[in-house]
């Protein structure tokens, strides 16, 4: 038995080992941890430590601007409303805005000094304004945080100054930039800035410290961080368009590596990697069926099940013939169903190898059928 069970794991580990050899292997990254995501296919492409606790630095601004973000949204707090500059923001060490007490700031030229300028100052003006005090809103960070699902996240503080317990993963992070992207299309374009200064600071303050948006015009956002203990931090982000699918999004987030020049390059290596060696392919379309298995009890016969974006996989390059798919879902299925009800997956599948499943949709509701017609579908699935 214990023959059989050693040769067992042994078939396993060759199995995963054969496995992991067909897919593409990612470039020598020269950072403590990273991670590479496809954001159109919802998979992750590549990852080291993904789940290793770092200190975040301003990559903490992130979830910072979330929650500015969503006081906008929700409209606790205007663009062109004006906050003041308390004494604690005026006296914030590190990356500045350059504001002082004698200054009424518009909230859009404090998210661009935080965005931009990666702003201590401004960030702290923003905290209060959002929080009323900077110990209130850290808080709302941290249930910000729970709600998300980072649930290796702890903020001490808004702007990202080392402390003691201020820390995250790759992973987390990964999280809170998919979502900021996704809830607040509307603001992300701020991160896609080059240059920005307020009036009456200092000229030389002006450049974004993202070096790739100088780059790769492909490049959008979205944030650097830098301490001395966290070393410097970049979370990028691309978008390149493809035929048959369209624009095409990756995320990359690339923590601990020795320079500003050498985040950007590891960076920029992880997105040009990505995108080569992955292929997308659109499967379907936004709202088309994928299936139409019979809907019983129900007063139309059958349930269509699908996506309400397209549903699009990243694949090794040149496998696109090796996919295949398979719709796996409860058997019978009976009414009523709502829009949007969760209604099993798609497989997607290289061969025999499991690539990702992408969970399937009701497109449309369907009623519940009356006393006459259950009692037929329920005589059906009886001889059935």
């Amino acid at each position: 038995m214990k023959r059989l069970f050693k040769a067992v794991l042994i078939a396993l580990s060759l199995w995963s080992l054969a496995a992991q050899a067909q897919m593409p292997q990612p470039p020598e990254v020269a950072a403590r941890a990273y991670l590479l995501i496809d954001v159109t296919a919802n998979q992750v492409l590549a990852a080291k430590d993904a789940d290793m606790a770092v200190e975040p630095a301003s990559l903490t601004k992130l979830m910072t601007a979330y929650l500015v973000f969503e006081a906008l949204k929700s409209r606790k707090l205007d663009l062109k409303q004006t906050l003041p500059v308390s004494e604690r923001a005026w006296k914030m060490p590190g990356s500045r805005m350059f504001i002082d007490p004698k200054m009424r700031v518009p909230v859009e030229d404090l998210v661009k000094g935080m965005v931009v300028q990666s702003g201590n100052d401004a960030t702290v003006a923003l905290a209060e304004g959002v929080g009323g005090s900077v110990e209130r809103f850290v808080q709302l960070m941290n249930d910000q945080a729970r709600v998300l699902g980072m649930k290796n996240t702890s903020y001490k503080n808004p702007e990202g100054l080392a402390e003691a317990g201020h820390t995250t993963t790759a992973r987390d992070l990964s999280t809170l930039a998919l979502r900021l992207i996704r809830d607040f299309p509307e603001y992300v374009p701020y991160y896609a800035i080059k240059k920005y200064r307020y009036e009456g600071t200092p000229a030389a303050n002006e450049s974004n410290r993202n070096l790739l948006l100088f780059r790769d015009p492909t490049v959008d956002g979205l944030k650097t961080g830098h301490t001395q203990t966290a070393g410097y931090c970049l979370v990028a982000t691309a978008r390149r368009d493809f035929p048959n699918v369209g624009s095409r999004r990756l995320l990359s987030i690339v923590l601990g590596a020795d320079s500003e020049n050498a985040r950007a390059n590891e960076s920029q290596k992880l997105l040009n990697w990505g995108y080569t060696a992955y292929d997308a392919v659109k499967l379907f379309d936004a709202g088309q069926a994928v299936a139409t298995p019979a809907a019983w009890k129900g007063k139309t016969p059958v349930v269509k099940i699908g996506s309400f974006y397209p549903l699009i996989v990243a694949v090794p390059a040149g496998s696109v013939a090796q996919i295949k798919t398979q719709v796996v879902r409860p058997e019978p299925l009976i009414a009523p169903f709502n829009k949007g009800q969760m209604l099993g997956s798609l497989k997607v599948l290289r061969g025999e190898q499991p690539l990702i499943d992408v969970p399937l949709m009701v497109l449309e509701p369907v009623e519940q059928a009356g006393v006459l017609g259950r009692a037929w579908d329920a005589v059906r699935l009886w001889i059935k």
